[in-house]
C-alpha cells in the first residue's frame, strides 16, 4: 500500500479534501520552490556583477528552459500513468512505466539540448539583444546544459515518486540540491576558496552540478527496498508501452513547449528594449517564480489524486480534489498578490542597486500580482487535466493562446502602441485570463471522465 492509500484509510476525511491535497502538495510546493531558488540564488548572486549579467542569466535561462520544455513536460506524464495503474490496485506497474519514461525522454534529452547548443547563438544574432547580452547568455546556456540529462532523470523520478504519493523524496533531493547550488554558485561565480572566478559562466556550472546531486539522490531512492511492491527493477523497452507514454505525454510536453517559446518571444521582445527592460523583467520572472512553483506544487497534487481517483473509479472524489486544488491556490496566489503589491521597489532591491532597473521594475511588480493568479489557476487546472489523461486539448488551446493572443497582444501594446515593457506585460496577463477561462470550463464539463489513456 502506498503512502497516500495508508492516508486515505486512516482518516475519515472525504476524498479529495483540503487535508488529502495539502499532505500531497506542501511537500511539492517546497521541492519546487527549491528548484526555483536555483534560479533565484543565480539572479542574485549574478546581479552584483551588474546588469547586464543579471539579463544573461534570465534571457539565457529562458531559452534554455524553452528547449527542455518539450522534454520535461513529456517527463511528466509518468506520473499519470504510475498515479492511474497505483490507484487502480496495480502497483507492479509502477515501476515499468518509469522506466518507459526513461527509454523514451533521455535520447530525446541529449539530442535536444546538443542542437540548441549549436545553433543558439546564430539565433541570438537573429533576435537582436545587445552584442553584450548575447555572448553572456551563450556562455550560460553552455554552462547550464552540462546538467539536462540529469535533470531529465531528476524529473522522470520525481514523476513516479509523486505519482506512489511520495513527495517527500523528491524533496530530499531539492534540498540537498538547492544547498549545493548555493555553495557552487559561490565558489565559481566570485572565485572563492580557491575556484576559478567564472562569472555568469560558475552559475550556469553551479546550477548544472546541482541537478546531478538531485539525480543520483533520486537513482539511489528508487533502489530502496521499501519500493520494492513497485517492482523498480530494470525491465526492457517496450515499442507498444513507449507509444501509449507519448501518445499522453507528447501533448503535455507540447503544452511547455508552446508556453515557453512564446514566452521566450515576448521576452526577446522586452530585451530589444534594452538592457535595464531586461533585467526589470527578469528581477520579476524571479518574483512571481515563487508564487508558480506554489502553483504548479497544487497542480501535482491535484494530478496525483485525480489520476488516483479515475484508476479506482471514483469520478466524484476526483473532481473534488480539482476544486479544492482550485480554491487552495486561488487563497495563496492572492497572499503572494497582496505581498507584492505592498513593497514593489524593496522587492525589486534584492536583485538590483541599478536605479534605471528599480525604476522600471516597481511598476512591473504590481502587474505581476494580477499576472500570478492568472498563472496560479491555469497551472492547476492544467494539472487536473494532465492527471485524467485529457492532454491533447489543453495542448491545442495553449498553442492558440499564445501565438494567436499573447504574443500578438504584447507585440501591439508593448512595440506598436509605445507602452513598452509595462504594456507588454499588461498584456501577458489579458492573455492569461483568457487561457484560464478555458482550461476551467474544460474541466468543469467533465469531457475528462471519457479519456483512456
Amino acid at each position: 500500500m502506498s503512502e497516500l492509500a495508508r492516508n486515505l484509510t486512516e482518516t475519515t476525511r472525504p476524498r479529495g479534501g483540503y487535508h488529502e491535497l495539502s499532505w500531497l502538495a506542501y511537500p511539492v510546493v517546497l521541492s519546487n520552490l527549491c528548484g526555483s531558488a536555483m534560479h533565484v540564488i543565480d539572479s542574485i548572486m549574478v546581479g552584483r556583477l551588474g546588469a547586464t549579467e543579471l539579463a544573461a542569466v534570465g534571457y539565457g535561462g529562458i531559452w534554455l528552459w524553452t528547449a527542455l520544455t518539450l522534454f520535461m513536460g513529456t517527463a511528466t506524464g509518468v506520473q499519470t500513468f504510475v498515479s492511474q495503474a497505483d490507484g487502480s490496485g496495480d502497483h507492479h506497474l509502477c515501476g515499468r512505466w518509469a522506466w518507459q519514461g526513461f527509454y523514451a525522454v533521455t535520447p530525446i534529452t541529449v539530442l535536444g539540448v546538443a542542437l540548441f547548443v549549436a545553433v543558439f547563438p546564430t539565433l541570438l544574432s537573429l533576435l537582436g539583444p545587445s552584442e553584450g547580452l548575447q555572448e553572456l547568455s551563450v556562455e550560460y546556456t553552455r554552462a547550464r546544459s552540462l546538467g539536462c540529462l540529469g535533470l531529465g532523470v531528476w524529473m522522470v523520478l520525481t514523476s513516479f515518486f509523486r505519482g506512489i504519493g511520495d513527495t517527500r523524496t523528491p524533496l530530499i533531493a531539492s534540498l540537498v540540491a538547492t544547498v549545493v547550488n548555493i555553495g557552487s554558485n559561490y565558489c565559481l561565480i566570485f572565485g572563492n576558496f580557491g575556484f576559478p572566478e567564472l562569472g555568469v559562466q560558475g552559475a550556469g556550472v553551479g546550477t548544472a552540478i546541482a541537478e546531478w546531486t538531485g539525480a543520483v539522490l533520486l537513482l539511489v531512492a528508487f533502489g530502496r527496498k521499501r519500493f520494492a511492491r513497485f517492482v523498480p527493477r530494470p525491465v526492457a523497452p517496450s515499442r507498444i508501452d513507449i507509444q501509449r507514454f507519448l501518445a499522453t505525454s507528447m501533448p503535455i510536453g507540447g503544452q511547455w513547449f508552446i508556453e515557453m517559446s512564446s514566452f521566450s518571444i515576448f521576452s526577446t521582445l522586452v530585451a530589444v528594449m534594452g538592457d535595464a527592460s531586461m533585467a526589470a523583467s527578469q528581477a520579476l520572472i524571479s518574483l512571481l517564480s515563487l508564487s508558480f512553483m506554489q502553483a504548479v506544487g497544487i497542480g501535482v497534487a491535484s494530478a496525483t489524486l485525480v489520476g488516483r481517483y479515475i484508476g479506482a473509479q471514483d469520478p466524484g472524489s476526483a473532481a473534488r480534489a480539482h476544486r479544492t486544488a482550485v480554491g487552495l491556490g486561488c487563497g495563496l496566489a492572492t497572499a503572494v498578490g497582496a505581498l507584492l503589491l505592498a513593497a514593489p521597489e524593496l522587492l525589486v532591491r534584492l536583485f538590483t542597486t541599478d536605479p534605471e532597473v528599480i525604476r522600471i521594475g516597481a511598476p512591473l511588480v504590481r502587474v505581476g500580482a494580477l499576472v500570478q493568479i492568472f498563472d496560479a489557476l491555469n497551472i492547476i487546472a492544467s494539472g487536473s487535466l494532465r492527471g485524467a489523461g485529457d492532454t491533447r486539448w489543453p495542448f491545442v488551446a495553449q498553442s492558440l493562446n499564445a501565438w494567436g493572443v499573447s504574443v500578438p497582444l504584447a507585440w501591439f501594446v508593448g512595440v506598436y502602441l509605445g507602452y513598452g515593457v509595462l504594456g507588454a506585460w499588461a498584456a501577458l496577463a489579458a492573455a492569461m485570463a483568457v487561457l484560464t477561462v478555458i482550461l476551467l470550463w474544460r474541466f468543469q464539463s467533465g469531457a475528462w471522465q471519457r479519456i483512456r489513456i
